[in-house]
Order: C-alpha cells, then structure tokens, then sequence
C-alpha cells in the first residue's frame, strides 16, 4: 500500500475534510491534495468528483471557497482536489510569475528540460493520484471531473484523451483555446517546446476537431469575467469546435459574474447535481 500522510482533518456538514501527503512518483517530489468525504462513505463506497483548480492556485481554496460541502454531503459525493503544480522544486524561474511554473501546471506532461523532470500533472491527475485514492478510501470506482480556468482546460483535456474514464464533465470558465490565447501560448511553450503541432495534444478545441468528445460538455462563463473580455478563455471556439463535432454542449453565459470564486460558489450545486445524476447511471 502507497503511504500516504495526513496533515489535517476537519468536519464539515457530517463528513470529513482531509488533507494527506505523499511522495508523488510522477512529479519526484512531495504532493498534498485534498479529499471530501461524505457522511456515507463511513458504511459504503461512494462516487468521486475530481476537481482541477486554476492559476496561483493549490488543493485548499475550492475546498474553502466553493461551498460544495453541504450538496455534496446530501448526494453522497467525494471530491478530491490535487495541487496545481509541483512543489518544492526550485527550478530557475519557476516561481518568476503567476501564469507559468509554480501554480501553474496547466495539467499537462512537459517535455522540456528542466520542466520534464517534475511538471507531468496530467500523469499525476489521471492515473497516480486516482490509483492512490482507490487504494485507501471507500470510493465505488465511479468519477466524474470539473475544474475552474486552467482547471476547466484540464478537466476537459483529461475528459477527452480518456473516454470511458469518466461519467461527465463540466467547467466554470475553462481554458477552451490555450494554444490560441496568451496563457497557454507561455505555457504551452515553455513546457512543450515552439513546435505548435505538439500544443494541440492539450487543447480541448483541438481535440474536438481530432476526434470529438466522448461526453457533452457543460461550461459555465461569466459574462462579466476580465480574463473572458481579454480573450483568455474563448468560450466561442469551444463551442464552434463542438458543433463542427456534433458534440453536445451546454454553455451557459451568466450574466454580471466574474471569474472569481463567488461565481463557482453561486452554481457549484448546478455542477454537483449534475455529476451525480451521471454517476448515478
């Protein structure tokens, strides 16, 4: 069995709030992510919701922000939350900005030195960290995926190059485009390397025109969102992408909300609902 360290444990709404550490192989360095269990994972498994947080962001703030804990108590619904990058690696320039290195994996496998020897989330999120939960909580197998900004990029990422994986998919003001918008250009680079055809691997429209989606997707946007207005998320070309696909999408633009965690907070239950009507099938 893979050791895992508690480093917090808190009750909330008749369940449980943890925080565990653990050696994570993929990223050769120390990971803590987050898990919520409900009051009915003390008698039986239960469904899993994986939640990819964004920019400058780590396991805690959905887990605090959001206010998921109360619906997802009633469902009967786990969340874990995994860090956004690596830690504790100290490469040159990791910590030199907001929107690359530190804090920001973008849930990707790097293939540039020096970034290839830690920066492989993508592995880390589906396939170490899942094995790692099955192996120690009372989970049914069942999971389901949502994430916020570079974290709704890496939910849908993760959805598509997965079919089969998980039973829905959803995102609250995702990445649609990275290899086209000013984030993902300095991600994507820097992490993959200038060859643009690589890039595609990891963008959500790119992958729809490649091989479509095995799930419909459900994207929440605030239409008074700064980084949206900025040209940073490109909701349209997901949803271009889609129809040209024939894949189902409900994108719903929300009037006055920004891209905080006030507007998760205000339809997270929409989300949760939503997930555990699939995973329920």
């Amino acid at each position: 069995m893979s050791d895992i360290e508690l480093v917090s444990a808190t009750k909330s709404f008749g369940g449980w709030l943890k925080r565990y550490k653990h050696h994570s192989q993929a990223l050769n360095c120390e990971m803590i992510f987050a898990l919520y269990l409900p009051p009915a994972a003390e008698g039986n498994d239960v469904p899993l919701l994986w939640w990819l947080s964004g920019l400058t962001c780590t396991d805690e703030n959905f887990m605090q922000k959001a206010g998921a804990h109360r619906t997802a108590a009633e469902l009967g619904l786990a969340i874990v939350c995994p860090d956004t990058s690596p830690r504790g690696t100290d490469l040159p320039g990791e910590h030199d900005s907001y929107d690359f290195g530190s804090g920001a994996g973008f849930y990707v496998n790097a293939t540039q030195s020096p970034w290839s020897q830690h920066y492989r989330m993508y592995d880390y999120v589906t396939e170490e960290l899942p094995a790692l939960v099955q192996e120690h909580f009372p989970l049914n197998g069942k999971q389901a995926i949502s994430g916020h900004s570079m974290g709704g990029h890496g939910a849908l990422v993760c959805a598509m190059k997965n079919p089969g994986r998980y039973t829905s998919v959803s995102a609250f003001a995702p990445i649609c485009n990275p290899s086209q918008c000013p984030w993902g250009k300095k991600a994507l680079g820097g992490y993959l390397g200038e060859d643009k055809e690589r890039w595609k691997a990891w963008d959500s429209c790119e992958l729809l025109k490649r091989s479509g989606s095995p799930l419909p997707l459900m994207v929440d946007q605030g239409d008074a969102d700064n980084f949206y207005r900025d040209g940073q998320l490109r909701p349209e070309a997901l949803s271009a992408a889609c129809e040209e696909a024939g894949v189902p999408i409900t994108l719903r633009m929300q009037p006055g909300y920004d891209h905080s965690y006030f507007f998760i907070a205000s339809f997270i239950d929409d989300h949760l609902r939503y997930h555990f009507y699939h995973l329920s099938q």
